[in-house]
């Protein structure tokens, strides 16, 4: 909300400084971003009245201007602007005056003629007055006082506060809502411009019909006849519009946002003639369009409320007015709108359309049900005294269960001194509800308080307190230190905590990253095309628009982004949900996973540098179960995903669960990112390790171990770990434990095979091991290896 300081000084006395200001409505919640000076002029810039013209000799595009500047003669000045005209008030830079832009005026000569100085336009003066920007010079009202400063007429001495509002605060978007918060923040009286009932000279109404009345639960009108469209919009007026950061466009649509900006109600005028018998509040129909007033022609989706007349549509409620219906210099009769359209339907089709207009951001934010009378009334008021007219019978249609006056809340002594921790006396508390616009009455227990129409922010007793402590101030209540008995919650030893498992990968030169639950719906194809993600009803941007199941779309735009800013060495990772379902039956499923590109270490002077692979990133996945206890039960599988390299994917699982994927990227997914350096990537189901299996207890053994190495050749295809079962399965209860501490291809291997080779433990439980026994034992293996995988034992 950008405000004028000066206008606010008209509803109410405001004699702080600037700083204290600031920090009296920022603590009570009306964040002030920014105060600035409106820039002044050069004194010699003066309001002056062209007395007469004469066509300069030879030249019929410039004038003479005879100009009276306050000063005891009149000064001649030379112009060739096409609007000057005897008995104009217009602005005149004198000589040894300086524009805005930089430009110094002095004395010219035009054949001979002087030039005693330059009639400005509203360019040269840096006044954003739309049309006149471009008509030629700046024409005055014609009660500007000849030989005053400008910086005196257009009172520039005067700040621009901006303001930052909470979303639910839509009762402080105008001069009459801040200027209620400081009267309850100092006490001081509010005063503002009479707001009379302006009284019908005609009896025009037209008829009014609301066909949606949960949307549009309040609609009230007027029909002002024989107004003069093309009147100019008094300086005052649009001054104050351009500092709040609007721009005049005419003197009836400029009276709207006037008001607007006064009072917080949206206000439109309608050209009546354009209006085809009545008033219709409906909804769009099929195939319906609209020309808008910003010149868009946009095609009407269903469910959008609009105004429309017999036949046509003539403006979309509460967001945008309509072309045809627009206010031109042939109006001369209009009808003016003010109405409470239902905050969620306004805000969903105005981001539907990607449309903010000033009205649908007040619309969406609660406007105060019961001003728009107060409104219409302002506005007639205006209209009538700078625009003329004569204004018929204020006429409307209000829904039976439209409620204007909020329901009363009960607000406890109790409740309130437990919440500040901090007693305030009965007397301010009331003082400050009343304060506030809100009808109090004393309970025993505390306080009844109605809230006024526009405080719709205001619903539970809790709104009570926080109101009290705002407006008491934050900075008396007195700082306590909290007093609570905390209670103990054991942890269960077998829990493995998220935390634990991001440090054991932070230990393995992992970077943590967090990315948005909203993806890229195109993204998530690509990784996960088999499973349908949820689609949000109004994302933040169309490339976030799903709920993402997988980690992996997010974490390849973060590698993507730092791949693109020259790191060739990544390793990230990211816990978080994925979401599966529809959105009323959804499942959430915490899942932890990473990528990885790059060289493997980082590069030393003394170590050698190789680039990351499969293994690498297969023992980080690993040393995750292991924390678990759960590295036995764990199997790499290969299988094919989408994500992933066929021949280089492998699906993990946990028992007869499968618990995740890691692989190597797939080209078609590294194309998409721009990578052009291999990628390696993980998921895991957190679940799955977040209980972990706790040691138990064996005594010591009696009997010493024996190791044995074996050495077998198989099938070059054949997986480490079917050999490995295939050893456990034959070696009984006596064989301890077993490692893989050698894979071989190469001389005196058959080219279709490997040599894998194993350390075996074996330990007797009732007795030390026989050279019989063990033999017995290896014997079996290698039979069994032998009938189930066609291994053979390495002779060399």
């Amino acid at each position: 909300m950008i405000i004028s300081l000066n206008w606010l000084r008209e509803w109410i006395k405001v004699d702080l400084d600037l700083l204290h200001l600031s920090d009296l409505l920022t603590t009570a919640g009306l964040e002030v971003s920014s105060i600035t000076e409106v820039p002044g002029f050069s004194n010699k810039i003066l309001v002056a009245e062209i007395m007469s013209t004469s066509h300069l000799p030879g030249n019929n595009n410039l004038k003479i201007c005879q100009v009276d500047v306050g000063q005891r003669r009149n000064v001649d000045i030379v112009c060739g602007a096409s609007n000057v005209e005897a008995g104009y008030r217009v602005v005149v830079a004198m000589p040894g005056s300086s524009l805005p832009g930089g430009e110094s005026i002095r004395v010219a000569d035009f054949n001979g003629q002087k030039s005693r100085g330059m009639l400005c336009s509203a360019d040269d003066l840096n006044l954003d007055y739309s049309a006149d920007n471009s008509a030629g010079v700046l024409v005055l009202d014609s009660t500007a006082p000849t030989g005053n400063t400008l910086n005196d007429y257009l009172q520039v001495d005067d700040y621009i506060i901006d303001i930052d509002l909470t979303p639910n605060r839509g009762d402080c978007l105008s001069v009459q809502g801040i200027a209620r918060e400081l009267h309850a923040l100092t006490g001081e009286k509010l005063v503002g411009p009479a707001l009379k009932t302006v009284k019908a000279t005609s009896k025009h109404i037209i008829p009014l019909e609301i066909q949606a009345p949960n949307d549009a639960p309040r609609y009230v009108g007027r029909v002002m006849d024989g107004i003069v469209s093309q009147s100019k919009t008094p300086d005052w007026m649009r001054e104050r519009l351009r500092r709040c950061g609007l721009r005049s466009i005419g003197a009836v649509v400029d009276i709207t946002n006037y008001v607007m900006l006064e009072l917080g109600q949206p206000l439109h005028a309608f050209d009546l003639k354009e209006i085809n018998e009545k008033i219709v509040v409906r909804h769009s129909r099929k195939g319906e369009t609209l020309d808008l007033l910003d010149g868009r022609s946009i095609r009407l989706t269903p469910e959008t409320l609009m105004i429309a007349d017999a036949d046509k549509c003539i403006g979309m409620a509460g967001i945008m007015g309509g072309m045809s219906s627009g206010i031109d210099g042939q109006t001369t009769s209009i009808m003016l709108e003010a109405a409470y359209f239902c905050p969620g339907t306004i805000a969903r089709k105005a981001r539907e359309y990607g449309i903010q207009s000033e009205a649908s951001y007040r619309f969406e934010r609660k406007i105060d049900p019961a001003h728009q009378r107060t409104a219409i009334e302002r506005a007639t008021q205006l209209i009538s005294a700078y625009v003329g007219g004569n204004p018929g019978p204020v006429f409307q249609e209000t829904s039976e269960s439209y409620r204007t006056t909020p329901i009363p809340i009960t607000l406890r002594r109790s409740r309130l001194e437990k919440v500040l921790g901090h007693t305030i006396p009965d007397k301010r508390v009331k003082h400050i509800l009343e304060s506030l616009g809100m009808r109090v009455r004393i309970l025993k227990s505390g306080w009844k308080a109605r809230p006024p129409s526009w405080r719709t922010d205001i619903e539970e007793e809790h709104d009570l307190v926080e109101e009290v402590v705002r407006v008491y101030g934050y900075d008396n209540v007195p700082t306590r230190d909290p007093k609570s008995v905390v209670a103990y919650t054991p942890e269960r030893e077998s829990n493995l905590t998220t935390d634990r498992l991001a440090d054991f990968l932070i230990d393995n030169d992992y970077q943590e990253v967090m990315t948005y639950s909203f993806v890229d719906p195109l993204v998530q194809k690509l990784i996960d095309p088999d499973s349908q993600g949820i689609t949000l009803e109004n994302p933040i941007a169309s490339n976030m628009s799903v709920m993402r199941t997988s980690l992996w779309p997010g974490l390849l735009q973060a590698l993507a982004v730092n791949y693109r800013r020259q790191w060739r060495r990544i390793r990230l990772f990211e816990t978080g949900n994925v979401f599966h379902g529809i959105i009323n039956n959804r499942s959430e499923i915490k899942r932890i996973a990473g990528a990885v590109t790059g060289n493997a270490s980082r590069r030393g002077w003394d170590s050698h540098v190789r680039a990351i692979d499969f293994y690498d990133v297969k023992g980080d996945v690993e040393g995750l179960f292991r924390l678990a206890a759960k590295s036995v039960k764990t199997e790499f599988k290969p299988a094919l995903h989408p994500a992933l390299h066929p021949s280089q994917s492998a699906r993990i699982t946990h028992g007869s669960q499968v618990v995740g994927w890691l692989g190597q990227l797939h080209p078609k997914v590294m194309k998409a990112f721009d990578l052009e350096q291999a990628v390696y990537i993980f998921e895991l189901d957190a679940g799955c390790i977040a209980v972990r299996d706790l040691p138990a207890y064996s005594p010591m053994p009696k009997f010493p171990s024996v190791k044995r190495d074996l050495s077998i050749t198989v099938g070059i295809a054949t997986p480490a770990d079917e050999v490995r079962e295939v050893i456990l399965e034959s070696g009984g209860s006596i064989l301890n434990s077993i490692e893989l501490f050698d894979v071989y291809q190469g001389a005196g291997i058959e080219k279709d095979k490997k040599s894998l080779s194993y350390g075996l433990t074996l330990k007797g439980t009732s007795r030390n091991l026989t050279e019989q026994d063990i033999e017995k034992v290896m014997e079996e293996i290698l039979d069994s290896l032998k009938k189930k995988l066609g291994s053979k034992l390495r002779n060399k």
